[in-house]
């Protein structure tokens, strides 16, 4: 039982963190789409009412401005590169700017022409931190290509991540609670077996073939214990039918041993009568004319 407890419990907090990497996942791909897409809406309207020709050449001077309010409406830092992967423009202010790269990758760059949906996404870790950055085109009205919107996005799981420690910390309360009332349980429930089992040992140690044995009652008992004792009991019958025919052998074998010593007794006087017997036979003759002399003499002896 403790051990079944302590296994849901780490299957659980497994499942638990494994659920919540995943939403967490989920939440911040569709919040960085929201926010392309947001971005990407803010950008074709400037097109539309700037009064510049929306070509490759003309980011620059139609987002001049325009760019830092887009970042501040949406509350979200972008670049805007060229099609050859230059950096125009970046929302981010001048001293950050050494950070962010001037030139895109050929990765992205041939991705981003054979791809079917015309987007790319970066995924990076620094200092422990992981985060995204999106590629897509930016096109005019007659949907001409003319820029590549990058926008990155950091994913900040701070708030997420003290949320997951706090249920963990409930989660394990429970678990600590439901460990306590297991050991509780497995305690009585051991100390209820043993103590049938312990019945048992005690009445088959008192077990003796010379003398009459008690059965075992126990109220209640499981159907292990039930078994258990059903053949102890059993074995007590089967014990007591063997003493009852071994008493009955004893009590013939004394009967042969009485007579025995009865028929020795009987038979010590016996003999010395029955040599007097054949004596006599020997010695008598009906014809002799002293016969009664003899009879007389012999009665005598």
């Amino acid at each position: 039982m403790i051990l079944l407890v302590l296994i849901s419990s780490v299957l659980i907090s497994g499942i638990a963190v494994y659920q919540y990497r995943e939403q967490l996942r989920d939440y911040h791909e569709d919040r960085m789409e929201r926010k392309e897409e947001q971005i990407r809406q803010s950008i074709e309207y400037t097109l539309r009412k700037t009064t510049y020709p929306p070509t490759t050449e003309n980011l620059g001077l139609i987002f001049r401005d325009e760019i830092y309010e887009i970042a501040d409406v949406q509350n979200k830092n972008f670049n805007i590169y060229d099609l050859e992967g230059q950096l125009i423009k970046s929302s981010r202010p001048k001293f950050e700017n050494d950070s962010i790269s001037n030139c895109l990758d050929a990765e992205v760059l041939n991705y981003l022409q054979g791809s079917a949906d015309k987007r790319y996404v970066e995924e990076k870790s620094a200092a422990g931190d992981r985060y995204q950055s999106s590629y897509s085109y930016i096109t005019d009205r007659k949907f001409k290509t003319i820029g590549i919107l990058n926008m990155p996005y950091f994913e900040d799981n701070t708030f997420n991540d003290m949320e997951l420690r706090e249920f963990l910390a409930r989660l394990g309360g429970v678990y600590f609670i439901m460990l306590l009332i297991a050991i509780g349980l497995a305690y009585f429930i051991s100390k209820y077996i043993t103590r049938s089992l312990q019945t048992v040992s005690d009445m088959m140690s008192k077990t003796d073939f010379t003398r009459r044995n008690e059965k075992i009652f126990i109220e209640g008992p499981s159907e292990e214990i039930a078994k258990l004792v059903d053949s102890y009991n059993a074995m007590i019958d089967e014990l007591e039918k063997s003493a009852v025919k071994l008493a009955r052998s004893e009590r013939e074998q004394a009967w042969r041993e009485m007579a025995k010593q009865v028929a020795h007794e009987i038979k010590n006087p016996l003999t010395p009568m029955r040599l007097s017997v054949q004596s006599f036979q020997r010695k008598f003759d009906p014809k002799d004319s002293d016969i009664e002399k003899k009879s007389l003499n012999i009665q005598k002896h």
